[in-house]
């Protein structure tokens, strides 16, 4: 369970209720709380929850993983966010890519921001994670590039995901533009089929938290 505050840790309200309602805890159940950075200690259930184990610190991976893609329609971008954190990355960025089918004005990307977080917090507990990834909302891929330097994009005819690949967008349901694949023009390649673009995000998320683990050789 996520908290701010691990030397005086406090639930929010519906996260209380679940763990009542739905897990069935009781004053005195152990309890894991973490503030989200990596740092975790063991606790007890209660009111207030009253805190036992050191703290302790989770390593970071050797590298940051991240993913950007292009807006999609309904709740792609949910369920890229649900699963990419289950896997492991460390940013998401969504773009309004040139041939996006949705666009977000200002309060649509305000509400799309707190629901989108809201589903990677939810995600990393349901994963028993210490940590969770940054999601970002941005203009265009120009934006993205600009702030992500090692970004690359997937496509047909790329290299396959190695080491020396951190970042990587996933572009829309109607393919790059001209102009995108000359702003990234170094490219991977995630397979010989075509993609759904949450399809190809999570392929790429997947490829590029596999390599974390590789020993160097």
């Amino acid at each position: 369970m996520f908290v701010d505050d691990l030397e005086a840790p406090t639930l929010a309200d519906d996260d209380r209720h679940h763990l009542v309602r739905s897990l069935r805890l009781r004053d005195g159940d152990p309890l894991t709380i973490s503030d989200g950075a990596r740092r975790w200690r063991t606790a007890r259930f209660g009111e207030p929850i009253e805190v036992e184990g050191p703290i302790l610190v989770v390593a970071a991976p050797p590298w940051p993983a991240t993913i950007a893609c292009a807006l999609a329609k309904g709740a792609k971008p949910e369920l890229v966010v649900q699963k990419a954190t289950e896997i492991g990355i460390d940013r998401i960025v969504f773009f309004a890519g040139d041939r996006s089918v949705p666009t977000w004005d200002a309060a649509k990307r305000a509400k799309a921001g707190v629901r989108l977080a809201r589903v990677a917090r939810e995600a990393a507990m349901q994963s028993r994670q210490v940590r969770l990834p940054t999601i970002e909302l941005a203009d265009d891929l120009a934006s993205v590039a600009a702030a992500v330097p090692e970004l690359v994009r997937a496509d047909f005819g790329g290299q396959a995901i190695d080491r020396s690949v951190q970042a990587v967008a996933v572009g829309p349901e109607g393919g790059w533009s001209d102009a995108e694949r000359q702003l990234l023009p170094k490219a991977v390649d995630l397979g010989p089929t075509v993609l759904r673009a949450e399809t190809a995000a999570l392929v790429a998320a997947t490829r590029l938290t596999a390599w974390r683990g590789v020993p160097l050789g």
